[in-house]
């Protein structure tokens, strides 16, 4: 088996890649079928060579037959499937990957001999394994749904009769079973899917068993909506149909992680949820409520959250995009996207890029296709996040001491964000207009400034990005802070350096 996990420092870098597109991209490049044992090394040598530390494999598991002909015929989809891929054919829609039908690689992608092959050429990069896994539910023609339907949430005739398309129907027509479709409580049902039933005790010993299978070929797991199976959450959605059953004594993911130490848990999770995952030993949870501010284009509401307490903060998972959500460079517009992904890049907490998002892609693909169509590549946004990443793998971002710093008016002063990071003799400072209009504002610097008043004359502030250097006087800069002015979305990264007995001439 491969050896132990490599360590992870601190304020990680994770890729998330969709597998099946990928390996139809990296065939079309070769010119010949590839699986998961074909990777070329030099892609894996790409990611490191990008500062990632964590790549997330989206989707190895084994596809359902029934999740694939319901993708296939839902109007809403193909409407998708349209905008994404346009003149797309049957063979590209290959269903979800959240509809699992077993914890095995898809025969399509791959075997377990090439996963483990993955692990170990990672590993041999000083670089961790991510791979899925989904506990509220599984694909309608799960082993399970045969063999142990008391696993799964079941219904009566009267409730199937009133909503059917809640449930669906399984056994014997003179001995019918009616189990539920897996859902989150505020939308309508994932009709691929069946929901696993966590008040009883036998399916969650099944899916620690699960959790057992994929242990060996991974190094942590990013686990879906991962907050339905709390206790309280799954009781509010499922209480009529649960038989009165008595809660469980724990909360199934305390036990999960408590009982596999030192393996990665990423939750996806909303609701302001986030803390309570952090509790239960996950040790980064999705920052949802960042990245829909960002979205709303709300400087005040950006700056609010990142006043949260630093312990809370560094286990949040920032994104700009995701397999779910629309492509960040049509979101946002180029200049936002440019001053939100200096966020992404130096926020404390791990950092999450989505597979397309470096080349400035533009379309979302649904994940129940399996091919993407060709993109040209944005080569500013290419050049401008290799530079970015090159920055944010300086051990500065990773194994620094994060500080909010505090801003005074001038014009617009409350679209403003400044923060630093200090570790050894480095001193990074990142200042961003938040808004679409021009900003203006003093840095002040009380207990937040690294050097005493005996280490230095005089302070040099480095524009990293540019050639442009500041020069200030003690008193200047300590009393009176940093008067910046930033047009719409503009950025600052700064490298600070304390000067002893002055500049030279």
């Amino acid at each position: 088996m491969p050896s132990p996990s490599p360590p992870l420092r601190p304020h990680p870098h994770l890729y998330e890649i969709n597998t099946w597109v990928w390996l139809q991209e990296l065939s079309g490049r070769t010119q010949r079928e590839l699986t998961l044992g074909d990777i070329p090394d030099q892609e894996w040598d790409a990611l490191k060579e990008k500062g990632f530390d964590c790549v997330w494999l989206m989707g190895i598991w084994e596809r359902s037959a029934q999740s694939r002909a319901i993708a296939r015929s839902l109007p809403f989809l193909r409407d998708e499937y349209d905008q994404a891929l346009p003149g797309w054919q049957e063979s590209d829609v290959v269903g979800s990957p959240y509809a699992i039908r077993a914890y095995r690689p898809d025969p399509a992608l791959g075997t377990w001999d090439d996963v483990e092959r993955i692990l170990r050429k990672l590993h041999d990069r000083g670089m961790q394994l991510i791979l899925d896994f989904v506990p509220n539910h599984t694909s309608l023609d799960h082993e399970w749904v045969a063999s142990h339907p008391e696993y799964y949430i079941q219904g009566q005739s009267q409730e199937y009769q009133l909503a059917p398309h809640e449930f669906f129907v399984v056994g014997e027509s003179d001995n019918p079973r009616y189990l539920a479709h897996g859902r989150d409580p505020f939308f309508s049902p994932w009709t691929d899917t069946a929901q696993l039933n966590y008040f009883h005790g036998e399916t969650r010993a099944a899916m620690m068993g699960v959790l057992d299978t994929i242990a060996p070929y991974c190094d942590g797991i990013r686990c879906d909506m991962a907050m339905l199976i709390l206790n309280e959450v799954f009781h509010r959605t499922w209480g009529r149909l649960l038989m009165d059953r008595e809660w469980p004594a724990n909360e199934f993911w305390s036990e999960a992680i408590a009982g596999r130490p030192g393996w990665l848990w990423i939750a996806e999770v909303y609701w302001d949820l986030e803390w309570d995952m952090q509790q239960l030993g996950f040790q980064y949870t999705y920052d949802k409520r960042l990245y829909e501010r960002l979205r709303q284009f709300n400087p005040q509401g950006i700056v609010s959250h990142l006043r949260a307490s630093l312990e809370y903060q560094r286990k949040l998972v920032r994104f700009l995009e995701n397999h779910d959500e629309a492509r960040s460079a049509v979101v946002f517009g180029r200049q936002a996207h440019s001053a939100f992904s200096v966020l992404l890049a130096t926020l404390p907490g791990l950092r999450l890029y989505h597979q397309g998002q470096l080349e400035g892609k533009r379309v979302r693909l649904p994940v129940q296709l399996g091919r993407s169509a060709a993109e040209p590549l944005d080569e500013m946004t290419v050049s401008y996040y290799s530079r970015l990443l090159k920055l944010s793998h300086e051990d500065v971002f990773h194994f620094g001491n994060w500080r909010l710093l505090s801003l005074e008016g001038e014009q617009n002063v409350t679209s403003l964000l400044a923060y630093q990071w200090t570790w050894q003799e480095q001193w990074k400072m990142i200042v961003v207009n938040l808004s679409p209009a021009e900003a203006q504002g003093r840095v002040c610097f009380t207990d937040e400034f690294p050097f005493s008043e005996q280490e230095y004359a005089c302070i040099l502030l480095q524009d990293v990005f540019s050639d442009c250097s500041y020069e200030f006087g003690q008193e200047t800069y300590r009393k009176n802070g940093l008067l910046l002015k930033l047009a719409p979305y503009e950025w600052q990264i700064f490298s600070v350096m304390a000067v002893r007995g002055g500049f030279k001439s």
